[in-house]
């Protein structure tokens, strides 16, 4: 009697188990829908501004490449932030999108404005193209271990901490290793505002991650 009693309780408490497990998985993929990342609106902005940048020809003048580069880095953040308007839902990001937007016009206008003056200057300084393309490799890296939802605003927020990261690296090698003060104000602007832009968009996702 004792063998025929304990059975049923141990089936009992399996069954128990296995329904907590289904429920727990079912409740986790409710939660968090994958979107493959050659679908997605903004990795493809993000590919499409790689490709324009891989193109770009380097002059070695750190202060030339930095400012050409940025301005294309900052018209795939433009890119992203217009997509967050279209599709977007969050008020706090759609907010954020349109302070990204109105940053980094007026921080293309000064570059070009810089360009538009500036000659190719000697010596030549490769290392500055070297640190610059190990934090756009970086970027990639980080974009692809990311996991794309199709939540627009989730999306916006997680590919554009890894944007903002690159821009901050490259911004360090200049002020490390470029010639002008404008450059170089520029490059600690970039730095101060995005890192605050990044605080922002982890915090939102912390509450807002869904899963």
């Amino acid at each position: 009697m004792k063998k025929l009693f304990r059975l049923p309780l141990l089936a009992l408490a399996l069954a128990s188990v296995s329904l907590a497990s289904t429920s727990c998985s079912k409740d986790a993929s409710d939660s968090l829908a994958v979107q493959a990342h050659d679908q997605n609106t903004m990795m493809s902005i993000m590919h499409d501004m790689m490709k324009m940048m891989d193109a770009m020809p380097k002059t070695q003048d750190p202060d030339q490449d930095y400012s050409m580069m940025m301005v294309m880095h900052h018209k795939g953040a433009i890119d992203m932030s217009q997509e967050e308007l279209k599709n977007g839902k969050d008020t706090q990001m759609r907010d954020l999108a349109t302070r990204i937007i109105a940053a980094q016009q007026a921080e293309i206008a000064r570059f070009n404005t810089f360009l538009a003056g500036h000659k190719v200057e000697a010596p030549l300084v490769p290392a500055f193209n070297t640190r610059q393309q190990m934090a756009m490799d970086k970027m990639m890296r980080a974009n692809d271990l990311r996991v794309i939802t199709g939540n627009t605003d989730r999306d916006f927020a997680q590919l554009m901490q890894d944007h903002h990261q690159s821009a901050i690296e490259t911004s360090q090698a200049i002020l490390d290793l470029g010639r002008h003060a404008e450059t170089k104000a520029l490059g600690q602007q970039i730095i101060d505002s995005q890192m605050m832009e990044i605080k922002e968009m982890q915090e939102w996702l912390l509450k807002n991650k869904g899963y």
